[in-house]
């Protein structure tokens, strides 16, 4: 009987077909993957010989779908802003600063009068040092704390989100690579045992009907059938399903508690941090609201003792309003220039970094999927297409080469 078997015309190419499905399977899924992220910008002729990732090509939607189905729900940038702690935020400013209040008051007085504060006496210069030194804290916690409750009307937390994402690509690709590794290594892998089992069927079905057009055909079914069922065992069913002693979802479902751990970290580190708040409470398209904010909270110190003092004695009466507007100006760029500080974002970000895991753990399976759905939905078809025409080609080059077909 096995000796017939082996003697069986086109025995081993016959054997051969499901290994060969199971390997266009794992391609098509690997293509799929790879397609969704990369390359990073357009690469070919445009609009239609090309290909640029499906993420990288949307980066602002999908940065946008990000913040709306995602950091929306978990808490506004007010709530992020005081689980940072704004007493530890304006001590850090304030240490900041008065670390260096003898570079930024000479770098200030020198651009207005270089020459005449240069040979002021020491002592004179330091009664200068000495007074803004002591003015710092009350003007830092002041502004922080007015920060603090106007966040949200400082900052649009989804421009903020997508100008960063938009500027770097990449980032955007390593959250949702790392948010769903496993799930894209199951899409991959599955390909192979799918394939595989399309390819059994696919053995008594050429053998029953050798036309040359029933490889290509099932070469496309395998491309197609495989990415399809691999996205969809990721997203469905939403919910639990028992069936008999198992229990079914999802995989990315599945994996809630430690998607959210993911997730909270990346953002934390990546997105939503002091420094990005900051740089856009100062820079932002909202900026002017910022600076006015400052400014007013700027004028004891400008019309006190500080700048009048140093005003009479380097620039006259006469240079006192250009000398304010110096200071003013001074402490817009000192808003931001303490929170380039790794360490210290750091520690902030830990703090919303828990809140944030928690309440993403609490959201409903609808919500929950809306994190890493759209990376898949956006042109999926086109995948699944691709995936489908590499198939069947695979399929043509197997009945020309294996089978001979002319």
């Amino acid at each position: 009987m096995l000796e017939s078997l082996l003697a069986y015309p086109d025995f081993w190419k016959y054997v051969s077909i499901p290994f060969i499905a199971g390997a266009v399977g794992w391609t098509t899924n690997w293509m799929a993957v790879q397609m969704t992220f990369y390359p990073l910008e357009f690469v070919g002729v445009r609009p239609i010989f090309g290909w640029q990732g499906i993420i990288p090509s949307k980066v602002e939607k999908m940065a946008g779908i990000v913040v709306d189905k995602a950091l929306s729900k978990l808490g506004s940038l007010d709530e992020f802003f005081r689980e940072m702690e704004p007493e530890k935020i304006s001590a850090h400013l304030t240490r900041t600063i008065q670390g260096r209040i003898e570079e930024y008051t000479d770098e200030v007085m020198t651009e207005r009068n270089a020459v005449l504060w240069e040979n002021l006496p020491l002592l004179v210069r330091k009664r200068v040092y000495s007074r803004a030194r002591r003015a710092i804290p009350s003007v830092m916690d002041s502004v922080v704390d007015d920060i603090s409750r106007n966040l949200d009307s400082l900052v649009d937390m989804k421009h903020m989100v997508t100008t960063q994402m938009s500027e770097d690509k990449q980032l955007m690709v390593q959250m949702f690579r790392e948010v769903g590794d496993p799930e894209f290594r199951f899409v991959t892998n599955s390909g192979l045992y799918f394939g595989f089992l399309f390819g059994l069927i696919q053995v008594p079905v050429f053998i029953l009907m050798p036309e040359n057009w029933v490889l290509p055909l099932f070469g496309f079914i395998v491309g197609v059938a495989t990415n399809w069922l691999a996205l969809n065992l990721i997203f469905r069913p939403l919910n639990p399903v028992k069936v008999g002693p198992f229990r079914i979802q999802g995989l990315f479902l599945k994996r809630q508690k430690d998607v959210a751990e993911t997730f909270a970290r990346l953002s934390t580190e990546e997105v939503i941090t002091l420094r990005n708040i900051m740089y856009q409470v100062v820079n932002g398209p909202r900026g002017d609201r910022t600076k006015a904010l400052i400014k007013r909270h700027l004028k004891p110190l400008l019309n006190g003792g500080v700048v009048r003092t140093a005003a009479q004695l380097t620039v006259g009466p006469e240079g006192y309003a250009d000398l304010k507007k110096a200071v003013e100006e001074k402490a817009v760029d000192l808003a931001v220039e303490p929170f380039e500080d790794q360490g210290f974002n750091r520690e902030r970000g830990a703090l919303v970094e828990k809140i944030m895991s928690d309440r993403m753990q609490a959201l409903s399976s609808e919500e929950f999927q809306d994190l890493l759905r759209p990376a898949f939905q956006e042109d999926e078809w086109i995948l699944i297409v691709v995936g489908g025409f590499l198939g069947a080609m695979a399929g043509l080059f197997q009945l020309i080469f294996m089978f001979g077909a002319s």
